[in-house]
């Protein structure tokens, strides 16, 4: 069995950036798949505070001396084989909500009882944003930097896109608004196709280093 948690970093309601993640899911989804799903909307999530608790204080239960809605994600991550992360385009980055989550999975990594607990999961990213050559491509890879500082392995479509998932929120990416419709996402079908392919290139990377450990 193969668990892939997606994370989502909007904070809005019913975002595109939840929707093309739930899109890209539901694509993998198999018999030997678990799929979960966490997003930041509607959570208190704090910022880490560099405290450095997690490293001397850290029980198998006890990730971290921050206490807000993160302690339910936590042991997911740990399941997980592998991670897929979307987020809106902010300032040519991720989210700075998805910012505090994926600083705050440092727990899970360099915790006492955790330590090491991110090294070669998978992970994969999306972004979306509002109109062409805003920032998908920074975005994008300001998430790899966090895989790669916990040693995870990243996975990218290959094709179509060639960091990740990579979606337009407004009507052709040209910024144009259609106030009936806020979820243009939906419409944008190749971007669609390029979260749906970063999606299955994690989960096969994630199914090659699975055999690998038992082997």
């Amino acid at each position: 069995m193969i668990r892939v948690l997606g994370i989502c970093g909007s904070p809005v309601k019913n975002s595109n950036a939840e929707l093309i993640l739930k899109d890209a899911l539901k694509a993998i989804e198999q018999d030997d798949v678990q799929t979960d799903f966490f997003g930041v909307q509607g959570k208190s999530i704090k910022d880490c505070i560099q405290c450095n608790w997690c490293m001397g204080e850290q029980s198998k239960e006890d990730f971290c001396a921050v206490r807000d809605d993160l302690q339910e994600l936590y042991p997911k991550v740990v399941k997980a084989d592998a991670l897929l992360v979307s987020s809106p385009v902010y300032l040519a980055r991720m989210s700075g909500h998805l910012a505090s989550v994926l600083d705050r999975l440092r727990c899970v990594h360099y915790g006492k009882h955790w330590t090491g607990g991110m090294k070669h999961k998978v992970g994969a990213a999306i972004a979306v944003s509002w109109y062409r050559n805003s920032g998908i491509e920074t975005t994008l890879t300001s998430i790899h930097w966090a895989f790669l500082t916990y040693q995870m392995v990243i996975g990218v479509p290959g094709s179509l896109s060639t960091f990740g998932g990579a979606g337009l929120t407004s009507l052709a990416g040209t910024g144009a608004f259609d106030v009936k419709d806020k979820h243009q996402v939906l419409k944008d079908e190749y971007g669609l196709n390029t979260a749906r392919a970063t999606a299955r290139s994690m989960l096969a990377l994630a199914k090659i280093i699975k055999a690998g450990k038992r082997a």
